[in-house]
């Protein structure tokens, strides 16, 4: 038993990792003023058993870190890659610009603090990766400090020592750069009186897609389309609109291709936005009709929402499925992630949609056979992908990047890539016949283990040396890692803000993924209850990766040219 609660092996290390996780979460529970910092008490609680003697065996201690930061990522990506190139595209080029601004105010910053103060910049480059919480930084500047050293003929034990310097300034700078990114979000939000409320609908409204569906009642008017068959009508026009239902003297049928439409008639469409004033010239105004006037009198016309759960429908267009001519059923919309699309005939499907259809009973019942329908089946978890992606992400990241003299190629390291393989899956999985469908208490599960397990072994690992480091000396690395991180990420926040009119959702996604930092992530989630900053922190997150890591690299090579 003294093994277990004092020694160093595999069950001590787990031992300690449960019981820094579960107080950690409990106390991330407790708020003041309404605030509270979350799992980022994890971080503390690690470094103060650390400090006090509690270790853990270093190669459990390296894998959990590694692999938590993996999941933690993973998820994030699988999450936001279906929505992530539109995202790009509606501010994704500002906001990696706005990163990378804020990145080379950093790198200013320690230079500074190196010109002013004389301290080592090889030792700043440890600060300024701690600052910003970039592991890979860390690791990519020390790989280079000591291929730099013995290339100049320095002994092994004085790059080795130089080495350990770095990843001391690292530690100790580490907790100020979460703290710090957290203190800055909580700051701006009072400074610009943020309503949470408002920001939310705003972001709701500005990505609501185009393409999201929106009911029309329209009564038929244009004699133009007066006798002809409805097929006939909707020549190249499938994709813009569907005609649901069909009144015609009080009497409510599913309109076919060869349903001749007459004056007076009633249509019950389903359309987008930007066609709705194609729909009113091709039919006629639409009427002051509700949905509940179609549901009363649809006595033997039934409407049911049914779940795609076979996986061999992914990837699959609507239209190759057939359902109105085979089973006279129609589809209405789409539900996707909570999003009502219209059914287009060239809308790719993907397990997990839910589809609204009206018929017959018998038909539905046919269409329901064919599409799976069996929500159960939902709530099993599908880990071939996320461990396949996981694979890849790491082969990806492991692939060396090398620029004309640097000695070390960079690399995206086990973040940096596996984000983009998970990105990439979420986005083109269906397209490429990939189930890639997880439940959102799935992926929330996978998230939360993830990042627990990080901050748990960053705080268990950093905690040993981190009073010693800052009694003899390092406590002067707080201040530096304090400007390092305060102000660019200050200044980012005030440009997004006032000259770019970023919401403040948006904000806290490029000031935590800016500065690679998935505890202050974690904290934006958690108050502030939201998913959104995670799609800004994805879109800023690769290219940031890299250019911390290569930055980390130039200053080194910098220090000791």
């Amino acid at each position: 038993m003294k093994e277990l609660f004092l020694g160093t092996g595999i069950a001590h290390t787990i031992l300690l990792f449960a019981i820094v996780i579960g107080s950690g979460l409990l106390l991330g529970k407790v708020k003041v003023k309404g605030v509270s910092i979350g799992s980022t008490w994890i971080l503390f609680l690690g470094i103060l058993l650390s400090h006090f003697g509690f270790r853990a065996d270093p190669v459990a201690l390296a894998f959990m870190k590694d692999f938590g930061l993996i999941l933690f990522v993973f998820s994030i990506g699988l999450q936001v890659g279906p929505g992530f190139f539109q995202s790009f595209r509606k501010g994704g080029v500002t906001m990696n610009l706005l990163a990378a601004g804020m990145i080379l105010l950093a790198v200013m910053v320690t230079l500074a603090v190196h010109w002013i103060t004389g301290e080592s910049l090889t030792t700043m480059v440890g600060v300024m990766s701690g600052a910003v919480t970039n592991t890979p930084g860390l690791g990519a500047g020390q790989q280079t400090l000591v291929d730099a050293m013995a290339a100049n003929g320095d002994s092994h034990a004085m790059a080795a020592e130089a080495s350990a310097t770095l990843a001391s300034a690292y530690a100790v700078a580490y907790p100020v750069g979460v703290l710090g990114v957290i203190f800055l979000i909580i700051l701006m939000k009072s400074i610009f009186k943020i309503d949470l409320n408002h920001e939310k609908a705003e972001l709701e409204q500005a990505e609501k897609p185009v393409d999201s569906a929106r009911r029309m009642h329209c009564e038929v008017e244009n004699p133009a389309v007066f006798g002809k068959r409805l097929a006939e009508v909707m020549t190249d026009m499938s994709d813009k609109f569907l005609v649901s239902r069909l009144m015609r003297n009080g009497v409510i049928s599913i309109p076919g291709p060869d349903t001749v439409l007459e004056k007076g008639d009633k249509l019950l469409i389903v359309t987008s936005q930007p066609h709705v004033d194609t729909v009113r010239i091709i039919f006629g105004e639409e009427v002051p009709m509700h949905l509940d006037d179609w549901i009363r009198q649809d006595e033997h016309i039934v409407s049911r929402r049914l779940s795609i759960t076979r996986s061999s429908l992914t990837g699959k267009h609507l239209r190759d499925l057939n359902i109105r001519n085979s089973y006279g059923v129609s589809v209405t919309r789409i539900m996707r992630a909570g999003v009502e699309l219209v059914a287009r005939p060239n809308l790719i499907l993907q397990m997990g949609d839910d589809i609204q259809v009206v018929g017959s009973q018998e038909g539905i019942d046919h269409v329901a056979h064919l599409v799976g329908n069996k929500p159960e089946r939902l709530s099993r978890p599908n880990l071939v992908p996320i461990f396949f992606g996981i694979a890849l992400g790491v082969i990806f990241g492991s692939i060396p990047i090398r620029f004309p003299g640097i000695p070390q190629p960079v690399r995206l390291g086990l973040a940096g890539g596996p984000l983009i393989i998970a990105i990439l899956l979420g986005h083109f999985g269906p397209k490429w016949r990939i189930t890639t469908f997880t439940t959102l208490s799935a992926n929330m599960m996978i998230r939360e283990i993830g990042i627990s397990f990080f901050l748990a072994a960053v705080g268990l690992g950093a905690g040993e040396g981190f009073v010693s480091a800052v009694v003899n000396g390092g406590y002067w690395w707080i201040l530096y890692g304090a400007l390092i991180t305060l102000i660019p990420v200050f200044v980012t926040g005030l440009i997004a803000r006032l000259a770019f009119r970023f919401n403040f959702y948006q904000i806290c996604g490029l000031l935590s993924g800016g500065t690679t930092d998935p505890a202050a992530l974690a904290f934006a989630q958690g108050a502030y209850g939201t998913d959104y900053t995670s799609i800004n922190y994805a879109t800023v997150y690769p290219m940031t990766m890299f250019l911390r890591v290569l930055a980390a690299q130039l200053l080194v090579l910098f220090a000791i040219a």
